[in-house]
């Protein structure tokens, strides 16, 4: 559960990016604390991405401010990178790279040296419970193994925050089960931000929901103080709504 006495992991303010004249995202404010999970939530082209680029460094906000861990994501981006395991909806594993190989290759990317790097890949597999199949190839391990070993490599560094994008999208009925509760346990050591279309998947692991429409964030809620299921709650907030 989250500490709320703790600094933020995850400190975003006013933040908005624009493209042209079009605004993607608009004045976004909300904060997250180790061992939360949040669910952001929002039609396609609501903004979800954009936010998830910008805590990523992969995109300089118009204006505002996001913080990973203290860090600004723009003036010491190396520094808030450091603290982001991200997991992407499609994640570009190779498929003929060996799982410990890529592994390998990704904690090298990330500045382990190599000791580090075979401890933290120790970990991470532990962890998944992939050790069956380290010495097997990616392309041919099943759609439910190869998330594994995407959010295996995420873990690599021990991350603050993790994202996870989409991180169901695909899978069967057990492997999303598997994906639930590998996110449960995770959130003992580090803060979740999670954006699923599905939102009983949401409803199940998060704490709180950050709601967007059209770059606009129309609430953020804690699912333990509401009365009404999830869906109940994002029509609410969009029913209405400019589209």
């Amino acid at each position: 559960m989250a500490d709320s006495a703790l600094p933020p992991v995850v400190l975003v303010e006013h933040l908005s990016k624009s493209y042209g004249v079009r605004r993607a995202v608009s004045d976004v404010s909300f904060d997250m604390q180790h061992g939360e999970v949040m669910g952001l939530l929002g039609p396609n082209g609501s903004g979800k991405s954009t936010i998830l680029r910008i805590l990523t460094g992969y995109l300089r906000p118009s204006s505002g401010r996001a913080q990973i861990c203290g860090y600004d994501v723009v003036a010491q981006s190396l520094q808030a990178r450091r603290c982001v395991g991200y997991v992407p909806e499609d994640v570009p594993l190779y498929a003929q790279m060996r799982v410990h190989e890529f592994l390998t290759f990704m904690g090298r990317l990330r500045g382990l040296d190599r000791t580090g790097c075979v401890r933290a890949i120790d970990e991470v597999i532990e962890r998944l419970s992939i050790g069956p199949h380290r010495s097997q190839l990616i392309g041919k391990l099943s759609r439910g193994y190869r998330q594994r070993v995407a959010i295996a490599q995420a873990l690599l560094g021990r991350p603050k925050l993790l994202i996870l994008d989409e991180p169901t999208n695909g899978l069967d009925p057990r492997q999303i089960i598997e994906v639930r509760e590998f996110i449960r346990v995770l959130a003992n050591d580090m803060a979740i931000l999670v954006t699923s279309h599905i939102l009983v998947e949401i409803e199940r692991v998060a704490h709180r929901v950050a709601i967007l429409l059209e770059g606009r964030l129309l609430g953020v809620r804690a699912l333990a103080d509401t009365t009404i299921g999830l869906e109940e709650l994002f029509l609410s907030l969009t029913e209405g709504a400019p589209r």
